[in-house]
């Protein structure tokens, strides 16, 4: 019988596994457990060189075992949630994640959960589970800029390091963060801003808030205000648009006459736009329609500056809502959300967005 126990708990194993359960390592119980939920993205990928590039190859437990490291830090439940390249991401699978991290996390045993995603739309997927997630335990979202057949792959450092901030005590209160290449982002003010390296997220001026070295995580800024919504039956269609030169308005209008329950627009500057966008944009406006007004600039934020027809003080004179140094993806993500808990009651939205 003896003999036989291993094999049958090697079954059981992978039985669960293949069903999308948890899976649970070799436990110890002198260490924290973390769940690792796996999504896909360029971490789980190899480059396969018939299909001439990087495509979905790693399952959660090969991410694991990649990463021999853990067992001396954390006790690791997996769950294979998808795995998927992360621009064929949309909310309402972010609505599904964000649901299946929060059930996760119920478990009072389980410290934190890491979230392996692909970093084309982390900062995306991060954002919206900070602003949906009910449980307050750590959630740390990573993803490897090299896949896992490179030369040098950077995931798993990246896990490794990702596990050792959800048990850092310095790491508590910091909600859902974005953290690769060691240094840890607010899911809020991170971006992507390099195509191929690994040291691609950065939260501009904002800074970051912490850097993870030799096994700790050293604290350097407090997260930003964190705002909540419960996730809707159904999100609401919210569009995004771009503002540029010589640009007539006419995606405004479509949007506005097509269904959209509300448009974010990507202005110039400190948020402003051409008088023919303005126009369009007033078009919408009087059809109950709100609009967000972003900017294409990475520093700073859109202000209300500028006063001929177009600029940002006339924008909010009309009745479109600034959205400060918010960048348009996330902006979009937060339209989307507070919409079903205003209603019909816009004013109510520019309270969200005056952070």
């Amino acid at each position: 019988m003896k003999k036989l126990k291993p094999l049958y708990m090697f079954i059981i194993f992978t039985s669960i596994l293949s069903r999308g359960f948890f899976a649970l390592a070799d436990s110890n119980r002198d260490l924290p457990t973390v769940v690792i939920i796996t999504t896909g993205g360029t971490i789980a990928e190899k480059t396969d060189p018939v299909a001439g590039g990087a495509v979905p190859a790693v399952s959660g437990a090969d991410l694991i075992k990649s990463v021999p490291a853990l067992s001396k830090i954390a006790n690791i439940k997996i769950v294979d949630f998808s795995n998927i390249d992360s621009s064929q991401m949309t909310p309402g699978i972010w609505a599904r994640l964000s649901k299946t991290v929060d059930e996760a996390l119920k478990d009072r045993k389980i410290k934190g959960a890491v979230v392996t995603h692909g970093t084309d739309t982390m900062s995306e997927g991060a954002y919206f589970l900070d602003l949906t997630l009910k449980s307050k335990k750590p959630v740390v979202f990573v993803g490897a800029m090299r896949d896992a057949s490179d030369v040098s792959p950077d995931g798993p450092a990246n896990i490794l390091n990702a596990v050792i901030q959800v048990c850092s005590e310095e790491a508590k209160d910091w909600g859902v963060t974005v953290t690769l290449n060691q240094y840890v982002n607010s899911a809020r003010n991170v971006r992507k801003t390099q195509t191929s390296n690994v040291q691609t997220f950065n939260s501009g001026g904002k800074g970051y808030l912490g850097y993870i070295s030799m096994g700790s995580v050293r604290k350097f800024n407090d997260r930003p205000p964190r705002l909540k919504f419960p996730l809707p039956n159904k999100l609401p269609k919210v569009v995004m648009l771009f503002d540029y030169a010589g640009s007539d308005g006419s995606l405004v209008r479509y949007a506005t006459d097509s269904g959209a329950a509300g448009i974010v627009v990507e202005a110039v500057g400190a948020g402003n736009v051409n008088a023919k966008t303005f126009k369009a944009i007033q078009y919408a406006l009087s059809k109950g329609i709100p609009v967000v007004i972003t900017t294409r600039v990475y520093h700073g934020g859109v202000l209300p500056v500028y006063a001929d027809m177009g600029g940002g003080a006339v924008l909010k004179k009309a009745g479109a809502i600034l959205a400060g140094d918010l960048i348009t993806a996330k902006a979009r993500l937060l339209l989307m959300l507070a919409l079903p808990e205003v209603k019909k009651d816009h004013r109510k939205l520019k309270k969200f967005f005056a952070q």
